[in-house]
């Protein structure tokens, strides 16, 4: 039988420990006195945790604060030099990257624009690296990992399916990625961009409730489920892919091989054509005008969404949408059709209206919540802070 005091355990609750503290330095600056409130521990053991946090430049200390009663204290914040993740995400017509610290403070974000659905993988991940290399040479420092977000079903890290980037599929990207960067040891975490963006609104902060859906609008269309704060995957990880909700059995075709899919009356390509513009810039420029075409493509668009939202909601009981990718920019024309189509949709209405709203992070919550793929892990596991001699 394994002892309580055991060094085993021992270790077990010192990272547990100070998980503890740096969750709670998510929550801002903070004394030591004051992280010990936060926390539970005990000073002695706050300050035990804090040393080797700061050895590693991952705290840092600020001025000295007298509050006026007591011993003045340093706040403790995270080091603006510290340790970053990147996010990185490839969608049909960008690519994307945005560089964070541990406390989700962005120091780099850049977005280009490129035709990713007739490249080939290799073009698409040569692509990538360099941009995610201007990214490591702007923050001048080695990243902990790369989340990466595709447009598609990933599992075990290959793409299983992603039809408007029809070359990544079965792709091992990761592995793909870290090669190409010349860094075969960096972790490439892999996972679908709705997904992402979702977690983006769980970590650090829960900013659209415990019970959310996040739809991404793009091309395609995906959406991230979250329930009482954590990721609704699934049995095999293919949960959300609402682009793919039949709305019309016998209606347009779709890439996916199926038919009447929602993504092809919502899509921003479906819309684009229905209105006869080229771009989302066209678009908004139209709608603002008050352009017939456009104003009825959005219509389409938005009765389409709507419904198909009004039955995920019929089953998963969820009171917020967050709309988000194009569909941000797109929100004061999508959102009224939307709401009646929720509120005549869904069952439970009269008794709990939905919420609609748009990502406070617009277009940039996929590479956000892909950075955040990497510092949640490495605040859950504080050891992989450390290098290998002062883990506990």
């Amino acid at each position: 039988m394994t002892r309580l005091s055991s060094p085993a355990h021992l270790r077990q609750v010192r990272t547990g420990n100070m998980h503890a503290v740096l969750v709670a330095m998510l929550d801002g600056p903070a004394s030591r006195a004051e992280l010990a409130q936060r926390t539970g521990l005990t000073k002695a053991t706050v300050a035990s945790l804090v040393e080797p946090l700061l050895g590693q430049r991952i705290l840092a200390e600020g001025a000295v604060v007298n509050a006026g009663r007591g011993r003045p204290s340093r706040p403790l914040r995270f080091a603006a030099t510290g340790p970053v993740a990147i996010g990185a995400e490839i969608n049909v017509r960008h690519l994307g990257v945005t560089v964070q610290r541990l406390d989700a403070s962005t120091e780099f974000e850049r977005r280009i624009e490129v035709d990713n659905c007739r490249a080939t993988a290799a073009d698409i991940v040569t692509r990538l690296a360099d941009l995610i290399r201007t990214a490591i040479a702007a923050c001048g420092r080695d990243p902990l990992g790369i989340g990466l977000a595709v447009p598609g079903i990933v599992q075990d890290g290959a793409v299983v399916h992603t039809p408007n980037v029809p070359s990544l599929n079965g792709i091992h990207l990761g592995d793909q990625l870290a090669a190409e960067l010349g860094r075969p040891g960096t972790t490439v975490a892999v996972d679908n961009e709705a997904n992402l963006a979702a977690l983006a609104h769980v970590w650090p902060h829960r900013l659209a409730g415990d019970d959310f859906v996040y739809v991404s609008g793009d091309v395609g269309i995906g959406a991230g489920i979250v329930i009482g704060g954590a990721m609704f995957r699934g049995r095999s990880g293919f949960a959300g892919e609402l682009g793919h909700v039949i709305i019309e059995r016998t209606g347009h075709p779709c890439p996916c091989g199926s038919r009447g899919c929602v993504e092809q009356y919502a899509g921003l390509d479906a819309i684009f054509q229905a209105a006869g513009k080229r771009d989302l810039a066209a678009l908004l420029l139209a709608l603002d005008h008050g352009d017939p075409r456009a104003l009825a493509a959005v219509e389409t668009a938005s009765a389409a969404l709507g419904a198909a939202l009004a039955a995920l909601i019929n089953i998963c009981d969820i009171e917020t949408v967050v709309l988000g990718g194009s569909y941000a920019a797109l929100f004061d024309h999508i959102a009224p059709g939307v709401h009646t189509e929720l509120d005549t949709g869904v069952l439970a209405a009269t008794r709990r209206p939905i919420h609609l709203t748009t990502s406070a992070f617009g277009r940039a919550a996929v590479t956000r919540g892909a950075a955040a793929l990497i510092t949640r892990r490495h605040c859950l596991e504080p050891n992989l802070l450390l290098p290998p001699g002062r883990r506990q």
